[in-house]
């Protein structure tokens, strides 16, 4: 195996010990790391697990369903993250290590059905894949720079020796243009993290990539299903299809290195316990990513799991540049609920309105046609993205995830939209399946769509 001087090993397995939290002034709140809060009766009976309702009162470890536990048994490992539209990077174990091979190089990637736009990435990926581990594994990196210039490989928020730091010419050489770095070092920390090159201009094309460290037994209270969503921001000039690294004005925005609605939607089971980590990746925006139809708690950051007793209640989490938001939610409400960014530009792609002496002469007539011109402001079609051929439509409602789902769904979503569906259990099986045909509109609980009654069919 071929590399440049950048290797270096951290000895020694360092784990960090459990420590127990104990509760002050209330006995009705259990804490993290007590075995014997767990899903049972008695939690259903205080906080509502199918509909939402009255939960317990404050500092009770149902209050919002704080201390609800999903359905998995304690003292198992945790359930693998979900990273929707993005591959995960394998390993093989290497003397030990668990050997993971990064390949940093262009990318297209498809941001809208058929909207192919040039970045950087890794292994064919932009975002790279999602790398899971355990706490106190030795995992060895090995990057292979296909790009035309040098490069770094930049473990955000691990806490390792200065010289694999990854910033080139301060603690250690770039990785030059067809050479191979490796770093290698034994995890102690658990949460989520993310890796990067620390060049400002190549984290502008997109060189990025989650790296969840796993502790070892799941947190408490357990969850059932938990996802990843890095959120990115590029700015795309009409007629380009190569971000402007100068640029700051930004115009593309993604989730898991896609844009509404062609976005894979978050499934889960009604009544389990759920985690979704946000990454921040934005070159210069902070975004307030806001769920509708549930309150969660915010569990964790950057820097790993928050103590419980600051957990924060709440629908809106706002997720500055370079930040983690980790939040937890017990999903009782059922339906399709958007999730997004509360920015109403970052709501919406492109940006762009028509101009020029032809779409003049269109308001003209329609004014003269349509009273609605005659309201200030209409019509206001700035950020509308353009309207999708049948091939588009046929493609984007190809996801069997998106099954069940309003007629219409993919018209009203754009840029930092994704939608979580809290589906019961019988209809869960259906459409995680890929299998069974469903009517549009099933998941929406009282939801009248007349004049769609074709079925989904894949």
């Amino acid at each position: 195996m071929s590399s440049s001087k950048n290797r270096w090993v951290l000895p020694g397995a360092v784990l960090l010990a459990s420590v127990a939290l104990v509760a002050v002034g209330s006995s009705q709140v259990q804490k993290e790391h007590d075995p014997g809060y767990k899903h049972d009766a008695k939690a259903a009976k205080d906080f509502a697990l199918t509909r939402p309702g009255a939960s317990g009162p404050v500092g009770s470890p149902t209050y919002l369903g704080e201390l609800v536990s999903g359905k998995r048994a304690s003292g198992l490992p945790p359930v693998p993250v979900t990273t929707p539209d993005l591959p995960k990077l394998e390993h093989k174990v290497v003397d030990g290590f668990k050997e993971f091979h990064l390949h940093v190089q262009p990318v297209k990637r498809e941001l809208l059905p058929g909207v192919f736009m040039n970045f950087w990435g890794y292994n064919g990926s932009m975002p790279g894949p999602t790398i899971e581990a355990v706490q106190g594994d030795k995992v060895r990196f090995v990057v292979h720079n296909e790009l035309p210039e040098a490069t770094s490989l930049h473990l955000h928020g691990l806490e390792l020796p200065n010289a694999q730091d990854g910033v080139p010419g301060l603690t250690q050489d770039a990785i030059p243009p067809g050479k191979t770095g490796v770093t290698e070092l034994t995890l102690h920390q658990n949460g989520t993290f993310f890796y990067h090159s620390h060049d400002p201009m190549q984290e502008v094309m997109g060189t990025v990539g989650l790296f969840i460290i796993h502790p070892r037994e799941a947190h408490q209270p357990v969850v059932d299903h938990d996802f990843a969503l890095p959120i990115q921001e590029f700015g795309i000039e009409p007629a380009v299809n190569t971000p402007a690294n100068t640029k700051m004005d930004f115009n593309w925005f993604t989730l898991n290195g896609r844009s509404a609605p062609y976005i894979t939607p978050l499934v889960v089971k009604l009544g389990s316990r759920v985690r979704i980590r946000f990454l921040n990746f934005s070159t210069d925006d902070h975004h307030p990513m806001h769920l509708h139809g549930h309150t969660f708690w915010l569990t964790g950051t950057e820097g790993g799991r928050i103590p419980e007793s600051a957990w924060i209640p709440g629908n809106t989490t706002l997720v500055g540049v370079a930040q983690v938001r980790e939040v937890e939610f017990i999903a009782n409400n059922p339906g399709d609920w958007a999730l997004h960014c509360h920015m109403f530009h970052h709501m919406m792609n492109h940006m762009i309105s028509g101009v020029g002496p032809d779409s003049r002469e269109q308001a003209k007539n329609k004014k003269e046609l349509d009273p609605r011109y005659q309201v200030p402001g209409f019509p206001q079609m700035t950020g509308m993205h353009a309207m999708m051929s049948e091939e588009q439509m046929k493609k984007l409602n190809a996801n069997p995830l998106t099954r069940g789902m309003a007629p219409q769904w993919s018209m009203h979503l754009q840029a930092l939209h994704t939608v979580v569906r809290v589906l019961p259990e019988d209809l869960y099986n259906k459409v995680v399946s890929g299998k069974v045909d469903i009517m549009p509109g099933a998941s929406v609980p009282g939801g009248k769509f007349d004049g769609h009654e074709h079925m989904h069919k894949h």
